[in-house]
């Protein structure tokens, strides 16, 4: 049976104003007797327990780190996107929402892409009345910046550190309700199951990470704000703590996971030096904005990037896709880096790294402020001085970093980078208001299977999260609730608690109890492994039933060989790892299964038997225009469901960058 999406009927400009003023309503007398549980404190779920603290519902939250404001959210750096046309380019809502479901390569619903694109300029407004510091023009008016997949600039930000200051302006507002006693916060909290009751979300089970103690909290609605699954990839930019156990935990109780092998490879990452590291950092793809991304000419150049003069350069990206140039979507620019790095004709120790070179942007903005300053007849030293001044402005903090970790001054050289594992377009199945299959349970920001299709542009992650946060899950939580105002709260000694403590108390000794003789880690970073060689960059159907099969022959291994030191009740974070290596071991399957079932390529699933003759992604529309969502029935037992997707407005056309 198809799944049923509830996108509102009407044109599609007009869906969102509809269903605001044809939803439900809760009063405010009424929404003081209900409770909502919101897990993760992100951007997503940060701005959701302040705008439902603020609106009147009791709000518990829950994250596992030690302060809401460690959420990964914070290492976002490159701006968020909003349809404001404030540099009179040519941008508009439609725009924003055509590029979005261009950049998905088609994979995206309809509905709900519009939806974000219509509240992206509020989300602006309310920042900024929240105090984030955007960077501004010399005449006041917010500065935008480009991204890529697009040729308009509509890309806010502050300096490299915009998720930072978007998650303190969210995190300000959940502090004031946590103040005003409207909402209780539960720091390292971990989620560990869902307890449903009559069919329905009604709970969570928590573990008290410093204590080890289990605890029960019911809540009418839960809300899981939790974050993507890149670390499944054991190396990704991801936060060593980003995990999928709350969405896992949902998928075990009956939540369908959509589109789990929809992973975004980001193209500006620092490349990897070697086995003792544990996690990558990502260079902004505002550098993309003004660094141009080149190789040599010549295979196995040994040459420094400096002696190499430009005519042997191959700029690959602008002479690739002339129209969009260094610009062209992530996955694009992951895989044309890829494919010059395979043919020898990559750069560094490793050979697997492109250079990123902000010379002639240092250059051209030089010759900008000598003018404005009255200097037409600077010499070079003097233009590049100026220009530096200029990029450090923009850019600093992002080329502070890069210097720190690699020792390389980037204002002199350019900049080695290489695609790695970034944001997961897949989650949980959500309808229009965000709540998965299972009633009364959400799953906002990442932690859905999105708005992005099949690849996400870059910029619409903190556009996303606030979206869902502040814009919609009041409208769309209150709709629903509107029909449990009459539903008293259960008391956590009901069967149904009692029973999901166990389950976790079970799984939690059962994993003590092995007693074998690996570490967690190593376990994690075996599955990384698979999981990048198999089911990474290029995917094909031999490597990916090989990786399956790896795939229960390792989580066979992990259940009788991993060796958790510690005891249980007391603040163990080697336990807290195991648990969430055990989902993503049953998550990496079900990924290599969706990406062997789809046989096609489409944005950041790249199937190496469906490609163009030069070497693009070749979508099969008549076979694959759904959503894959995919439930779960028993150990490596899933079944398909389909959520077919309709294009009213945007007919679905070859994606070209050219």
């Amino acid at each position: 049976m198809p799944l049923n999406s509830k996108i509102p009927s009407g044109p599609l400009d007009s869906k969102w104003n509809t269903y605001k003023s044809t939803c439900k309503l809760v009063n405010p007398a009424n929404k003081r007797q209900i409770e909502i549980i919101i897990v993760g404190t992100g951007l997503a779920g940060a701005s959701a327990a302040a705008s439902l603290g603020e609106l009147g519902y009791k709000v518990k939250s829950f994250c596992f780190q030690d302060s809401p404001r460690r959420a990964h959210s914070i290492a976002a750096q490159g701006g968020i996107n909003a349809a404001k046309n404030y540099q009179n380019d040519g941008d508009s809502t439609y725009r924003l929402f055509y590029d979005t479901i261009k950049g998905g390569d088609y994979r995206a619903r309809e509905g709900n892409v519009h939806r974000l694109a219509e509240v992206s300029a509020s989300i602006i407004d309310q920042c900024v009345a929240q105090g984030v510091p955007f960077a501004r023009e010399y005449g006041g008016l917010l500065s935008n910046r480009s991204f890529g997949g697009t040729q308009v600039q509509r890309t806010f930000y502050a300096a490299g550190q915009t998720g930072q200051q978007l998650l303190i302006g969210a995190y300000q507002a959940l502090e004031r309700q946590i103040s005003l006693g409207n909402v209780d916060m539960y720091a390292r909290h971990e989620m560990l199951e869902i307890v449903m009751v009559d069919g329905k979300a009604r709970g969570i089970i928590a573990r008290n990470l410093v204590t080890g103690e289990l605890e029960r909290h019911f809540g009418h609605a839960v809300l899981l704000c939790t974050g993507g699954y890149g670390n499944v990839f054991y190396l990704s930019t991801n936060a060593m703590g980003s995990n999928v156990t709350a969405a896992w935990k949902a998928t075990r109780k009956g939540a369908y996971f959509g589109n789990p092998c929809y992973t975004q490879i980001h193209p500006t990452c620092i490349p990897v030096t070697g086995d003792h590291q544990s996690k990558l950092t990502l260079m902004s793809e505002s550098l993309r904005n003004d660094g141009r991304i080149w190789v040599p000419k010549q295979k196995d150049d040994k040459r420094k990037a400096s002696d190499i003069p430009e005519e042997e350069r191959d700029y690959y990206l602008e002479r690739r896709y002339p129209a969009f140039g260094n610009l062209v979507p992530r996955d694009v620019a992951s895989r044309a880096a890829k494919e010059r790095c395979d043919a020898g004709f990559g750069v560094g120790s490793s050979k697997m790294a492109v250079y990123l070179d902000f010379a002639s942007a240092i250059d051209r903005y030089g010759h900008v402020e000598a003018h404005k300053q009255g200097l037409p007849h600077a010499d070079k030293e003097a233009i590049r001085t100026l220009g530096k001044g200029v990029v450090k402005e923009k850019y600093g903090n992002l080329f502070e970093m890069y210097e720190k970790i690699t020792g390389e001054n980037p204002y002199e050289l350019p900049m080695r980078i290489y695609p790695a594992v970034h944001y997961t377009m897949g989650g949980l199945w959500v309808d229009y208001e965000l709540m998965t299959n299972i009633p009364n349970l959400y799953a906002l920001g990442e932690a859905n299977f999105s708005d992005h299709g099949a690849n996400r542009l870059g910029a619409s992650a903190l556009m996303q999260g606030l979206a869902d946060g502040y814009f919609v899950i009041p409208y769309t939580l209150g709709n629903n609730m509107a029909d449990d105002i009459r539903t008293k709260p259960i008391p956590t000694d009901h069967p149904a608690f009692v029973q999901a403590e166990k389950d976790v108390n079970d799984r939690i000794n059962r994993l003590m109890g092995i007693k074998g003789k690996e570490s967690v880690e190593s376990f994690h970073k075996r599955l990384g492994k698979i999981m990048w060689d198999k089911c990474g960059m290029g995917r094909n159907a031999q490597g990916l039933k090989e990786a399956i099969e790896e795939i229960k022959a390792l989580r066979k291994e992990f259940w009788s060989n991993v060796r958790i030191p510690g005891d249980i009740k007391e603040y163990n974070p080697e336990l807290d790892k195991a648990g969430r290596v055990a989902d993503f071991l049953e998550l990496g399957e079900l990924m290599c299964i969706d990406a062997l079932h789809r046989n096609e390529s489409c944005g950041g699933h790249f199937r190496e038997e469906y490609q163009t003759p030069d070497g693009e992604a070749q979508r099969d529309d008549e076979n694959f225009m759904y959503v894959g969502a995919w439930e779960y029935k028993g150990d490596s037992q899933y079944e398909l469901h389909k959520e077919p997707l309709d294009y009213e407005v945007v007919h679905p056309s070859a994606r070209s960058y050219k």
